[in-house]
């Protein structure tokens, strides 16, 4: 799985370096054997976002934005990674980026698929486990377009060594969202809409999907 995504990462034409960030050994003896370059980080690391900036500061070479492409997005799109990386650039005001794609009605109540609700500028206002906006019938609205939140986010590297030095806030402990903490300290955040389905490995049931979805489309 995360030899896929690497693979994928690869294909982005705005990354000048990929690696795999991780504090298992068996991980990266595994990825060395794919042919990736590997940084060690602790095990303190809360999510990963703290993960990204232990591993920046590994690096010999500066970089003015780096990219979080979380393991388990085996069949993310490149043109996504270009697409939250190119909007970073072009808003100076954000410190962090990030994709969402339609909600399907089947995952809205499922706390493993996160939601977002977006201003009328492309900025984020808030993620959430449960379903957002929530009308007061308590159930979805077919018409209404809910937001789905995609396992890709990227920051400036300004940004990403202040982040570990935040305190945890309410919001962000509450639903265990890392994105939370940035919203919560008044920092803003591009969110880009794409037309891609969430592809991620959260439970032993996305796996068996994964596998018939590459099957139909005869994905090696």
């Amino acid at each position: 799985m995360i030899q896929r995504t690497w693979e994928r990462a690869k294909m982005a034409t705005t990354l000048d370096q990929v690696v795999v960030a991780t504090d298992d050994e068996k991980i990266a003896e595994c990825c060395r054997g794919f042919g990736a370059d590997v940084i060690m980080t602790s095990e303190s690391c809360r999510n990963g976002t703290e993960r990204c900036n232990e591993a920046l500061q590994k690096l010999e070479k500066k970089y003015d934005v780096v990219v979080n492409i979380q393991g388990d997005e085996p069949l993310i799109e490149p043109e996504v990674i270009d697409g939250i990386v190119k909007a970073l650039q072009a808003a100076p005001d954000a410190v962090f980026s990030t994709a969402v794609t339609s909600l399907k009605p089947e995952d809205a109540f499922d706390p493993n698929r996160v939601k977002c609700v977006v201003d009328t500028h492309g900025y984020a206002v808030y993620f959430s486990r449960g379903l957002i906006p929530y009308n007061k019938s308590g159930k979805v609205n077919p018409h209404f377009p809910y937001l789905l939140h995609l396992g890709i986010q990227s920051y400036d590297t300004k940004f990403l060594k202040i982040y570990p030095e935040l305190p945890p806030t309410p919001l962000q402990l509450e639903e265990d969202l890392e994105q939370l903490k940035v919203l919560e300290n008044g920092y803003k955040m591009k969110v880009i809409k794409v037309d891609h389905e969430a592809h991620g490995v959260d439970t032993p049931e996305d796996v068996e999907k994964i596998e018939g979805f590459m099957c139909e489309r005869n994905l090696s």
